[in-house]
């Protein structure tokens, strides 16, 4: 999925949270690290991921497996880190939406607020980019007008040795 792709809406249905997807599929898949899945699920920014039934003679829960929703929601938790969010903000917005419908309002002010961050940043951005196009463009014409004097004066030396 490109940056510029929306994010998926997936079929609300009981098949889209089984978790099927290892974490070293949901390493590859995504690009995370397993440490950086794992603290997601600690800090509370990804829900409790399911588990393999134990395995017979273990006493602890089996490997994580990963939902199609899960992955979904760490593609669009990419989409805010690579716009800034703060985590503190990205948890705010994963709690409200466990919580479900009651919360559509509040996530969407969460939006809201962020997508005016997002648009400031990139008025700052683009600012610095015509900064960088405008002396990359002088530079361009100074080695240009350097080069062409040089090409003068190499002509009259060779006109005058002729």
């Amino acid at each position: 999925m490109s940056p510029a792709d929306p994010v998926p809406v997936l079929d609300p249905g009981p098949a889209a949270e089984i978790g099927r997807y290892p974490i070293g599929e949901v390493v590859e898949r995504t690009g995370l690290s397993a440490h950086t899945l794992r603290w997601y699920e600690r800090i509370g920014l990804l829900p409790q991921v399911g588990r393999e039934a134990p395995r017979s003679g273990y006493r602890t829960a089996g490997r994580r497996l990963y939902s199609d929703n899960d992955l979904a929601f760490l593609d669009f938790v990419g989409k805010l880190r690579s716009t800034g969010m703060p985590v503190a903000d990205m948890i705010r917005y994963a709690e409200l939406a466990r919580e479900g419908g009651a919360t559509v309002d509040e996530r969407r002010d969460v939006l809201v607020a962020h997508r005016a961050d997002v648009r400031d940043r990139i008025a700052e951005l683009t600012a610095c980019l015509h900064a960088l196009d405008y002396k990359i463009d002088l530079y361009t014409r100074l080695r240009d007008d350097a080069a062409d004097d040089g090409m003068a004066d190499d002509d009259a030396n060779h006109d005058a040795g002729h």
